[in-house]
């Protein structure tokens, strides 16, 4: 199995692993499942560091390829079809981030992990949390 991690998750498996639920908690430490999480989320972690609403989170982006490895985790980068689909989506969410996650998880087929559940609107999206 694949998980797409969304960036709340990512922060807190990252900064406070007792804030993800228990259901993601053993899904991300489950050896037989690879771990992926979207180059979208490092660029929004990067933002929400540079305008203030991540306090405290600058070592997570400085640290940020050597916090993945120690997850075991994989980068997926942004492809021009991510793109395309994130654009083209037909749902009134507006966040480019979470649009984009949406889009990565539809055409690869990966589960997402998030608390988040407008992603639940997104028909194929399937959302563990």
């Amino acid at each position: 199995m694949e998980l797409l991690v969304d960036t709340h998750a990512l922060i807190w498996g990252m900064a406070q692993p007792d804030r993800l639920s228990t259901a993601a908690a053993d899904a991300l430490s489950d050896s037989d499942v690879a771990v992926l999480v979207s180059a979208a989320s490092a660029w929004e972690l990067a933002t929400k560091v540079r305008i203030g609403k991540l306090p405290g989170g600058e070592s997570l982006v400085l640290d940020y390829a050597r916090n993945l490895e120690r997850w075991l985790a994989r980068e997926l980068p942004v492809s021009s079809a991510d793109a395309l689909l994130a654009g083209t989506l037909s749902w009134t969410h507006r966040d480019p981030f979470d649009r984009m996650l949406a889009a990565q998880a539809l055409r690869r087929g990966y589960a997402l992990v998030s608390s988040d559940r407008v992603f639940d609107q997104v028909g194929g999206v399937h959302r563990i949390w």
